[in-house]
């Protein structure tokens, strides 16, 4: 008697009468929003789209994803080539599948986010194709929505695809978590002032906080702690400087 077919046969039987042309077509993209903050504004990189679709238009900056990269191997090379950004670490945000998302194709985009200190942000603007544009949330909280991008003149520019509603998302997510994770860190240099941290807050919310409520939560998180060193350089009266406690820093590394 023959012997009996294996599992493993009938798998390698199934594989090679498999027909993937039988399936509509579908193509998967990364999308990465890159937000910083400065003089209580909320910047993000975009990229001046010189093809169409969208062409003359901006985006995130984006790319499809390779037939052999990972998610996240394509939104590091997306970085690297779209923002000159090679160490950065970045957290998925969300799948976006809407059918006519794409006017090419079907195209499902999977987000990512990263926050970045301000001089390192305009330095990659200076070195790279994107540029820095400032964002502006029309709604308040967590409502959620899209938001827009302008330009240094203030001028509106256009997003393609559905990156309003990306970005929107991004900011609401950050928003939902700035109050209890120190993700705040990330906006601001190694060392800083509680002013400076405040302001960076401030820019993410859309709303002013109470100083003495803000530093009182931020002393009491464990979040920071005092370098012993004041600032150099001001007009003002020196102000204390701070650093990310060990605590904070292994947070933000395990995001």
């Amino acid at each position: 008697m023959p012997a009996a077919k294996t599992a493993t046969d009938s798998e390698t039987a199934f594989l090679a009468a498999y027909d993937p042309a039988a399936f509509e077509p579908l193509a998967v993209a990364v999308d990465v929003v890159l937000l910083s903050t400065h003089a209580k504004e909320l910047r993000t990189l975009v990229v001046r789209r010189d093809e169409h679709p969208f062409k003359g238009g901006h985006a995130l900056p984006g790319g499809f994803v390779g037939g052999q990269e990972s998610l996240d191997v394509a939104a590091a090379r997306v970085c690297k080539t779209k923002a000159g950004l090679a160490d950065v670490y970045l957290e998925q945000l969300y799948t976006f599948g809407a059918a006519d998302r794409d006017p090419r194709m079907r195209v499902v985009s999977v987000a990512y986010y990263a926050l970045l200190e301000h001089e390192r942000f305009v330095a990659l603007a200076q070195h790279g194709p994107s540029s820095v544009a400032t964002v502006r949330v029309p709604w308040k909280g967590e409502a959620g929505g899209r938001a827009s991008v302008h330009d240094p003149k203030g001028r509106a520019l256009a997003l393609g695809f559905d990156h309003a509603t990306i970005l929107g998302l991004a900011i609401k997510r950050l928003r939902g978590k700035l109050s209890y994770t120190p993700l705040g860190l990330a906006l601001v240099g190694g060392t800083f002032t509680l002013l400076e941290l405040q302001h960076a807050h401030e820019a993410v919310l859309g709303r002013l906080l109470n100083k003495d409520a803000f530093r009182r939560k931020l002393l009491a998180s464990g979040w920071i702690r005092p370098t012993g060193k004041m600032q150099s350089g001001v007009l003002h009266r020196p102000a204390e400087l701070y650093e990310a406690s060990t605590m904070a820093r292994e947070a933000l590394s395990r995001r």
